[in-house]
């Protein structure tokens, strides 16, 4: 018995084949890609199907449709990006011990790029700085996880990595989960950490850095376990 491909399915099969179309040929942003016409005889789908695929790749950047030129290869939006993954109903159910491993993975990762960039441009210490100083005079706890969001955004930037921002963004979502049950004594440690973090950095020392920056991360995973 054959069995019919769903509309949904196939738009998104075809978008993968139009992806793996610009990987194969190298294409670059801006790049035009060949007609409508030409891509539903290729991939063997009606125009329809292949208009619904590159909707879809438009939304987050992949490609761009421009009135007389057709499509082109665009730029991947990464705001668009973070803003689907971060509601995506397969990802809220993540479990939350995933989400700190993660998070530890990415912002470790990226303080040797920071303080390279630091050591280049003091004015990313500054930045950094300013943030945590605001920090010690939040009154409330939504001021705080605003800014505590703000700074470890931040230091991914830093980083000059800006694909990993998306990352990011998407863990600060997250972690609005259990935030809310952060105490003031945690509250104010995480401050004091956060300076040592960029103190270390500036110093050039940066496995003291990623010591500290990961159990201020995992300084979560206990009040977690416990229901605190």
């Amino acid at each position: 018995m054959v069995k019919t491909i769903k509309r949904d399915k196939l738009r998104d099969v075809v978008a993968t084949q139009i992806k793996s179309y610009i990987v194969a040929a190298n294409m670059k942003s801006g790049d035009r890609l060949p007609t409508e016409t030409e891509l539903a005889e290729r991939f063997g789908v009606s125009r329809l199907s292949l208009r619904e695929a590159t909707k879809a790749l438009e939304f987050i950047g992949i490609v761009e449709a421009r009135q007389g030129r057709g499509l082109t290869v665009g730029r991947v939006d990464m705001a668009r990006v973070t803003e689907y993954l971060g509601f995506h109903p397969a990802l809220q159910g993540v479990p939350s011990d995933e989400l700190i491993d993660t998070r530890v993975l990415i912002e470790t990762g990226v303080l040797p790029h920071v303080a390279r960039r630091m050591a280049e441009d003091a004015s990313i210490y500054e930045s950094l700085n300013a943030i945590n100083n605001s920090l010690r005079r939040a009154r409330s706890l939504r001021r705080w996880v605003e800014l505590d969001i703000a700074f470890h955004r931040g230091l991914i930037e830093a980083s000059g990595l800006s694909p990993l921002l998306a990352f990011g963004d998407l863990l600060a979502v997250f972690f609005g989960r259990f935030r809310e049950s952060v105490k003031m004594a945690r509250w104010k440690q995480g401050i004091e950490t956060h300076q040592q973090i960029i103190d270390a950095l500036r110093a050039g020392e940066i496995a003291p850095a990623g010591d500290g920056l990961r159990r201020h991360i995992e300084s979560h995973r206990e009040p977690l376990r416990s229901g605190e």
